[in-house]
């Protein structure tokens, strides 16, 4: 009987793992002693917060990011025809959303292998919840150009979408550069134009705040988004 490829959720940042994940994950956790993980080090931290029941010098690990080749991933998944489970990590939030772990559940579709999806933290939807924008009809778009003219072309175009289509747009930056990434919406996109700021969110520092461009203009010296875990959303 083969195992299955279990998608673990993983914390954004939160202390307490109680406010993130539910108690079944832990149990299900208990069933892998094979992890895919995008790294190792934050990967091996995360079982022992969640109470990992072996220890983890005996676990297998394999590194799956954004340097992996798709020959490299040719046997990690071996260990299910086996009838092993194997347990798919992200670094924070949904696994293979906006995340490199979608390389390894393609190759699992591919082989027909049982792949289950776990309930926890997703940092885009907890924005898209909180903003008061629509969550009918969104897109995400990654992270937009560095190019200076490239970036304020994209966000033009982001924002035709959101009128056109009343499509609700989200993207994230780098955390080094969210307060120039918030003072580039505020001055690219019209006036009226909404835009929410969600930061370090579960976390006791979380920041959540929808205004129109105009007021941001005023405004957003009096948040600091600087190497923190930010998603940017536009809509009205």
């Amino acid at each position: 009987m083969r195992g299955r490829l279990i998608l673990f959720p993983v914390p954004i940042g939160a202390e307490d793992m109680n406010c993130s994940l539910p108690a079944a994950n832990a149990e299900l956790l208990a069933t892998c002693r094979t992890f895919i993980v995008e790294e190792l080090r934050t990967a091996r931290r995360f079982l022992k917060k969640a109470g990992y029941p072996y220890a983890i010098d005996d676990t297998v690990f394999y590194e799956l990011n954004e340097h992996t080749s798709h020959e490299e991933i040719g046997n990690y998944l071996d260990a299910i025809e086996r009838g092993e489970n194997i347990g798919l990590l992200s670094e924070a939030g949904l696994p293979c959303v906006a995340d490199p772990g979608a390389m390894i559940t393609r190759v699992a579709q591919r082989r027909g292998i049982e792949v289950v999806p776990l309930v926890g933290p997703s940092s885009l939807m907890l924005a898209l919840m909180a903003s008061g924008f629509n969550g009918q009809s969104f897109a995400f778009n990654g992270y937009l150009p560095v190019d200076k003219s490239k970036r304020a072309a994209v966000i033009r175009h982001l924002e035709e979408r959101l009128h056109r289509e009343h499509q609700t747009q989200l993207f994230i930056e780098a955390p080094y550069r969210n307060n120039q990434m918030l003072e580039v919406l505020s001055t690219v996109l019209q006036p009226q134009t909404m835009i929410c700021v969600a930061c370090d969110l579960t976390l006791p520092t979380q920041y959540i705040r929808a205004l129109s461009a105009a007021r941001w203009q005023k405004e957003r010296e009096t948040v600091d988004l600087h190497k923190r875990n930010t998603v940017f959303l536009i809509g009205g």
